[in-house]
């Protein structure tokens, strides 16, 4: 069957990157209606305190990153000769980092959260196990790799495989009925067998880790360059995942709510990530060779993404309490006021998704940093000032702004203004319109 295109893409590569993100359908899916069984399983109490310790551990991960996932896909595009060197260099970094992280998330935790978990009891475990689990993330720079060779479909089937195995474990615990730091062992699990499935997918292309090598001056160029993006992953998880830990203030109950409702809002944002990803190299080709293909694709880019989160968000708002009653059974009482709230922040997490490709392609590492920043500021401030007044509804509240004053920001900056612009114009369906009415 001969898949839709869209105006100012390559049919071929368009298709190209539909099925990219195509592969990813099933696994997503999958690993999302495990996420509901798991959280009604739970509870509003245990789910909060995992989903407080995910929240907690995220900021470490994030770090671990070293930004570093874009710029190893950009510099194998620039020089394939050198990937095993990038690769090696890059695995390298990571691994050392996310080791020295696990104590150092531990000890943060203790210090700043003992008060609310003494010594011994499960949620002080369930912290260690999730900052041990950010380790096997250092192997996603294999992802990278099939990302800049437009290979995504790979890592997208061995993701599949671990989801379906993940899924099964999972499903068991909930058989068994098993308190909620089995579910902090099964994250573990997840990371190991994903970084596994990567290794086995390279080494089966022909490819070996064992070729990889590590060389001082690619460390420093790529520290020197990604430097920014680490504070930016930082401010980019403090923004998505500060709220979970704000409100353990409330209670685990009320982190356990709110996570409930972000666990739906989130299920979606997936896609713009698995479309910007795949058309990031057309755009980089784009820009080097024909500028206003560029612009036209980045502002394609951006209407696509409007069509896509715009529906959800309506759908989602009428019916928010059948959705919950469905998932939940009721067991997360408030659930559906949050819900409406917070479904919106996905359309300002896509629009932000794809301009954080142009500011990466344009070398605008620093204003990446400050719009994340700007975001991560304003949530911390409205959750100082909206959880302790309404909760989780306060928080949905905090997030929405967040993510909306973080992705048009770039309105405040006269170099990156015009993109800013472009976005308003998908985001109100101006280029729609203009496209309908020039047919």
């Amino acid at each position: 069957m001969k898949l839709p295109t869209i105006k100012g893409f390559d049919e071929a590569a368009f298709n190209k990157y539909l099925k990219n993100t195509g592969w990813l359908m099933f696994g997503r899916i999958l690993s999302m209606i495990v996420g509901f069984v798991v959280a009604r399983f739970l509870g509003p109490i245990s789910f909060g305190d995992l989903s407080f310790a995910d929240a907690f551990t995220a900021i470490a991960a994030a770090i671990g990153a070293l930004g570093l996932d874009t710029f190893v896909i950009r510099e194998i595009i620039n020089d394939p000769t050198k990937k095993d060197e990038i690769l090696g260099t890059s695995l390298f970094l990571r691994l050392i980092v996310n080791l020295l992280l696990i104590p150092i998330s531990i000890g943060l935790y203790l210090l700043f959260h003992h008060l609310s978990d003494k010594p011994g009891e499960p949620l002080t475990y369930v912290v260690a196990l999730l900052s041990f689990a950010t380790f096997f993330k250092s192997f996603n720079v294999i992802d990278s790799y099939f990302q800049s060779q437009v290979q995504s479909k790979y890592v997208v089937q061995v993701q599949n495989i671990c989801v379906i195995a993940s899924a099964i474990f999972k499903i068991i615990l909930v058989f068994l009925k098993v308190p909620v730091i089995w579910f902090a062992w099964a994250l573990v699990f997840d990371g190991f067998i994903l970084a596994l499935g990567l290794t086995i997918m390279y080494q089966s292309k022909g490819f070996s880790i064992f070729r990889w090598h590590f060389r001082k001056e690619r460390a420093k160029s790529l520290l020197k360059q990604s430097a920014p993006l680490i504070l930016s992953a930082v401010m980019v998880s403090i923004y998505m995942k500060i709220d979970q830990v704000m409100l353990k203030s409330v209670g685990s109950a009320a982190v356990g709510i709110y996570s409930a409702v972000a666990k739906i809002s989130e299920a979606w944002y997936f896609i713009p990530v698995a479309i910007v990803t795949s058309v990031f190299p057309a755009l980089i080709h784009a820009r080097k060779t024909d500028h206003p293909r560029y612009i036209k694709r980045l502002q394609n880019l951006y209407d696509l993404l409007i069509a896509i989160s715009l529906p959800v968000a309506l759908i989602i708002t009428f019916t928010s309490n059948i959705i919950i009653s469905i998932i939940y059974d009721n067991r997360f009482a408030g659930a559906e006021e949050m819900l409406p709230i917070h479904i919106w922040s996905g359309i300002f997490v896509f629009l932000g998704s794809a301009s954080s490709q142009f500011l990466l392609a344009e070398g605008y590492t620093k204003i990446s940093f400050y719009r994340t920043a700007f975001g991560a500021v304003i949530n911390i401030l409205l959750n100082l000032w909206l959880i302790p007044l309404y909760a989780g509804l306060g928080a949905s509240i905090a997030t929405l702004i967040a993510c909306a004053s973080s992705a048009f920001y770039i309105l405040l900056i006269p170099k990156t203004r015009q993109q800013g612009i472009m976005m308003l114009k998908s985001l109100f369906l101006v280029t729609a319109f203009q496209k309908i009415f020039k047919r």
